[in-house]
């Protein structure tokens, strides 16, 4: 990178910047672990804990090159998405599953789920890409810059008193830094489904007071055992999925307290409801597979009638849909 460009990368209220591979493990059949490092990590911080913070990672080109962001303004992303799709590399969204060290010596671990894909083209760029990864690879990091608002964390529960998290492999780095941070007495139960007991997670920190069940798919269909856990959870009685159809889904699914991907009214405030519902002091926060999350979202808010402020329910991806950022 030249001094230009590290003038232009240093000024940007976030980092977008160059950072190396410095190790990595694959942990489990489907997650590989990634160290990353660089000078620019240094800047890297949010105000209070992490919980579920977001970040983006641009890979290599087909060519193995790196896109240049030098000299463009806030307006980053369209002026990113104009460079041919061959030539800019693939962006796609983790979660930092752990931040070590402090200063230059900063670190970002990343857990990226993996599988066997039957054909190349079904790989999907994340996926192919940590298959191969090696240490001194290295990648564009867009992230919180310290000091500076960036946003990526939805974990919002207000003044909730019951906590219910639910996620599939792709969620379980979110739902680890969730319960990580949590307060030492807080309650509730957090689902994670993976697709197999071997990725099943042993040394995960969490309050006393939050029960934590995996659930191995071990071949069975996506989201049945998460649905039914998280709704005995909730009624006391388990119940199957209901049908999804792909015209249902939000292909932007993302409903928050805060946000509607769908245009919906959103609350003013995080206030959650205390009394008058079986639901009240209840926060529920759920991601995964874009058609099992609509399931999930449709039996809570339309069926069980829980308040809207009470929820957040986001698509992380969307089966056999190559995301796109």
């Amino acid at each position: 990178m030249t001094a230009t460009q590290n003038e232009y990368v240093a000024s940007l209220p976030m980092i977008l910047d160059q950072v190396e591979v410095r190790s990595v493990e694959r942990v489990s059949p489907s997650y590989v672990r990634i160290e990353l490092g660089g000078d620019c990590l240094a800047e890297f911080g949010v105000p209070g804990k992490i919980y579920d913070q977001r970040i983006k990672l641009v890979f290599p080109n087909a060519a193995g090159n790196l896109p240049s962001f030098e000299g463009m303004d806030d307006s980053w992303w369209a002026t990113w998405l104009q460079i041919p799709e061959d030539e800019r590399g693939s962006m796609r969204t983790y979660t930092v599953r752990d931040v070590l060290g402090e200063g230059e010596d900063t670190r970002l671990v990343v857990d990226i789920v993996v599988h066997e894909a039957e054909h190349a083209d079904d790989a999907g760029k994340g996926n192919a890409w940590a298959q191969r990864a090696q240490a001194g690879d290295r990648l564009v990091l867009l992230a919180p810059r310290r000091g500076h608002e960036y946003g990526g964390i939805e974990w919002a529960p207000g003044t909730a008193s019951r906590l219910l998290i639910v996620g599939d492999e792709t969620a379980v780095p979110a739902i680890r830094g969730v319960l990580r941070d949590l307060p030492a007495d807080a309650e509730g139960a957090a689902f994670l489904e993976v697709p197999t007991s071997d990725d099943i997670q042993r040394d995960v920190t969490k309050p006393e007071g939050v029960e934590l069940t995996w659930l191995p798919r071990e071949g069975s269909p996506r989201g049945a055992s998460l649905h039914a856990a998280a709704i005995a959870y909730l009624t006391g009685a388990a119940a199957a999925p209901p049908a999804v159809s792909d015209e249902d889904i939000d292909p932007d699914l993302w409903e928050t307290p805060v946000h509607s991907s769908s245009g919906e009214e959103v609350a003013e405030s995080t206030v959650i409801p205390d009394s008058g519902t079986p639901y009240a002091g209840l926060y529920a926060w759920i991601a995964g597979e874009s058609k099992v999350v609509t399931g999930l979202r449709r039996q809570l808010v339309n069926e069980l009638g829980i308040d809207r402020k009470q929820v957040a329910f986001m698509g992380y991806w969307r089966e056999g849909v190559a995301m796109r950022s």
